[in-house]
């Protein structure tokens, strides 16, 4: 009886840490059950993902995930698929995803290599770079320009990290979310503030007074923006990364683009000759 009860523990010990393995379900299992595809994405960060004047939850990442994403995840799992928005910022969305809050992250997260090591990314959707918003007339015209300036930037963004590294100099303050950090640098408390050129072109067009601020300085990094997933779902990261792929041949991707980015869009930013052929060689063409 002894031995019977030692042999039962050592299974015991064995099995209980594959447990969860096995208990861990998919991307898609979840979204199966539940119906829902949530999503993590941003409130201030226009055209991206942003509320609106009639308090509507909008913006280029939202679109691509309602009209490209949604029905491939509907078709895959075989059912109609609903989609729920959760805010994340740079600090909190890894974490909303690892935890199973999120599915899907989508809204201007840069893929690097350190954050591959603990979320797969989708294709690229967009590309930009890092520059600086500041008030017109500002001394500030660029990365050289800010040795000992009081620069804000969001936490746990690559623009902080860059600055760490390339201008050790500046006095780097850091914000949870772009609001608060435009606050600091309305109320004098930086002197510029940090983050993709794109971001802080919708922000300026956004303020009252879009006239009294400056996007300036060359970029001074690469900013691929990618869709995040949980590690290691690879069914589900296929699914998204056809889904996009379908958007580029098919042209849907470029109408959605147009409409928040072209002339009469959002925020006007014609997509270069050299960006389009980036976005395309990811596919093959």
């Amino acid at each position: 009886m002894k031995r019977v009860l030692v042999i039962l523990l050592a299974i015991a010990v064995l099995v209980s840490p594959l447990a969860p393995a096995f208990a861990q379900s998919s991307t898609f299992d979840k979204i199966k059950q539940s119906g829902v595809l949530v999503i993590g994405t941003r409130t201030g960060s226009p055209p991206f993902a942003y509320i609106n004047k009639n308090n509507e939850w909008v913006g280029f990442s939202i679109d691509l995930v309602e009209q490209l994403i949604v029905p491939a995840v509907s078709k895959d799992v075989g059912r109609p698929v609903k989609l729920e928005k959760k805010e994340s910022t740079p600090p909190t969305r890894i974490p909303l995803l690892n935890s199973n809050q999120v599915d899907l992250i989508a809204g201007t997260m840069t893929d690097t290599a350190e954050r591959r090591q603990s979320v797969d990314f989708s294709y690229t959707f967009f590309l930009t770079g890092a520059q600086f918003l500041v008030k017109k007339g500002s001394p500030i015209h660029g990365l050289n320009d800010i040795a000992g300036k009081r620069i804000a930037a969001q936490q746990g963004s690559t623009n902080a990290k860059i600055i760490r590294e390339k201008m050790p100099t500046a006095q780097l303050r850091e914000f949870p979310d772009q609001p608060a950090a435009f606050q600091a640098l309305v109320q004098g408390q930086v002197d510029a503030y940090t983050n993709d050129g794109i971001q802080l072109a919708g922000l300026k067009s956004k303020t009252p007074n879009p006239n009294d601020w400056e996007v300036v300085g060359d970029f001074f990094s690469e900013e691929p923006y990618g869709m995040a997933m949980r590690k290691g779902d690879a069914k589900f990261k296929q699914a998204v990364d056809a889904a996009l792929k379908q958007g580029f041949e098919s042209g849907k991707y470029f109408e959605i683009y147009d409409k928040w980015f072209g002339p009469k869009g959002e925020l006007p930013y014609p997509m270069s000759p050299q960006v389009k052929a980036y976005l395309l060689k990811q596919i093959g063409k």
